[in-house]
């Protein structure tokens, strides 16, 4: 049962997210993106699998989004997809790949949806925010 993670170390999401996955005793495969972005052609498949436009899939804070006009709305999603294979941190973050389906974990409780296995004790958010109980139920 393999579960893909393309992950951002230095983003508290990502890190939740991975925390998550291993929380129900899964060690994922995990893939940073940005020093192993994904080719065109998997970007266009997670954004397709994830149920998302291309423009729904770029993240604009802490990246050149609007240095390079991104906000534009004439743009095409080719011409999105060559703005995120150029600059990879505009590939929004985390997406997980598991055998249920895809997902763009933001937040990062969203990878719950997805995972095979329940969650196996208590977890909390780096923030503080309690998502699973001490009976590895979900919280709210």
């Amino acid at each position: 049962m393999n579960v893909t993670i393309y992950h951002n170390p230095s983003c508290g999401t990502s890190r939740n997210t991975l925390a998550l996955i291993r929380n129900v005793g899964i060690e994922p495969i995990v893939i940073e993106y940005l020093k192993t972005p994904p080719s065109r052609q998997e970007l266009k498949d997670l954004i397709r699998r994830a149920g998302l436009t291309v423009r729904q899939a770029i993240r604009e804070k802490g990246t050149p989004y609007a240095e390079l006009g991104l906000d534009d709305k004439t743009l095409t999603d080719e011409q999105l997809l060559d703005a995120m294979e150029a600059h990879p941190i505009l590939i929004n973050r985390p997406f997980v790949v598991t055998e249920k389906g895809v997902r763009l974990s933001r937040p990062s409780e969203v990878v719950l949806d997805i995972l095979p296995r329940s969650q196996q004790g208590a977890f909390t958010k780096e923030d503080g925010e309690v998502v699973i109980d001490t009976e590895g139920k979900r919280v709210g």
